[in-house]
């Protein structure tokens, strides 16, 4: 599977909710007229026989073929049935692309104080666990060192009791360290996702900001005038182009929440399985976190996610849990992510 991921296209008409109430216009429009045709139809064979009125029904439908053959009388019709479709779902739904972006600001800072929680708890967890491998590999040295003791003194039982309970550890501790391994794997992406959504957030509020005011202005100078001299002389629409460049951005950013949230929702289950008094985890915690891996492409973690995952299983990167990652400067990221897409 491909790990490189593809751009954000627009969604065209149909895919967004606009779309929906067109079709469903679109087919009251076709059924309405179908049943027209069929009641007029009589009334059409007697009015086609009086010349007056049969060169008024040719000159309607060179009209119509006209339309249909036209490119620019054509779009500017579609224009006008997207406006209209957009307005009608507009009452219903929340399809303004500025509110959509409000919305997933909310969104991301509520997921920003979970997944600080979700981090802070697994760090505790990693802690113990930690200390709990530590103190069942100094209790294995001990066992061991008392069976060597018992060897060499003949006491054959207390020999065979202490080197049976070091094998018993040794297995428990073959275990725990699998399981701090995945829980590695849930720390360092975690902490990744966070750092990256946290830049996510700041880039989005910035650009909000800023847009919302110029969203304005061209919405004060649009009128459906200019757009329909626009599309008659070929050119494009300023405001049709905006919101489809703020809805790609709104794209963008509902893949990379729901992706958030999906893992939030794995590390959760993860941990929740997780008995470490025991040392044992639930086989479905494990699945989906190995599902997750095997996924291939991440819209938080891009390219990195390969990398974390082989971080995480590397002897010799180790984890620390101490370490302090800071947020890097809008400078040395590089600006703002959602600049490209109002590119023109």
């Amino acid at each position: 599977m491909s790990t490189e991921l593809q751009p954000i296209k627009p969604k065209g008409f149909w895919e967004r909710p606009e779309g929906v109430t067109g079709g469903l216009f679109m087919a009251a429009i076709v059924l309405g007229g179908g049943y027209f045709l069929y009641k007029a139809l009589p009334t059409l064979i007697t009015l086609a026989e009086n010349t007056l009125y049969l060169a008024g029904m040719l000159a309607a439908l060179a009209a119509a073929v006209y339309i249909v053959l036209d490119p620019k009388v054509r779009n500017l019709v579609w224009y006008v049935y997207k406006s209209i479709m957009r307005w009608i779902t507009g009452i219903f739904v929340q399809i303004d692309p500025i509110g959509i972006l409000k919305s997933y600001i909310e969104s991301l800072r509520d997921n920003l104080g979970s997944m600080n929680k979700q981090i802070g708890n697994l760090k505790g967890q990693m802690y113990k666990l930690g200390e709990m491998i530590k103190q069942n590999q100094r209790d294995i040295q001990n066992n061991l060192g008392l069976a060597n003791r018992a060897k060499e003194t003949g006491k054959d039982a207390i020999m065979v009791l202490k080197a049976r309970k070091a094998g018993r550890l040794q297995e428990s501790n073959m275990k725990l360290e699998d399981l701090y391994k995945r829980m590695e794997v849930l720390y360092r992406v975690l902490t990744k996702m966070y750092e990256n959504s946290e830049i996510m957030l700041e880039d989005l509020q910035d650009q909000v900001t800023v847009k919302e005011q110029e969203y304005k202005a061209i919405k004060a100078s649009h009128s459906a005038i200019r757009s329909a001299m626009n599309i008659l002389s070929g050119n494009s629409d300023k405001k049709y182009m905006y919101d489809m460049a703020l809805e790609a951005m709104a794209d963008d950013v509902g893949q990379k929440v729901g992706e958030m949230e999906r893992f939030m929702d794995v590390s959760k289950n993860f941990m929740d399985s997780i008995d470490l008094q025991n040392g044992v985890f639930e086989e479905e915690g494990l699945q989906m976190l190995d599902k997750w891996e095997k996924e291939g492409v991440s819209f938080l973690l891009g390219g990195e996610k390969n990398n974390i995952i082989a971080k995480a299983n590397s002897p010799s990167d180790v984890l620390d849990l101490n370490a302090n990652n800071p947020t890097p400067s809008k400078a040395e990221r590089g600006g703002n992510q959602y600049d490209s897409f109002f590119d023109q």
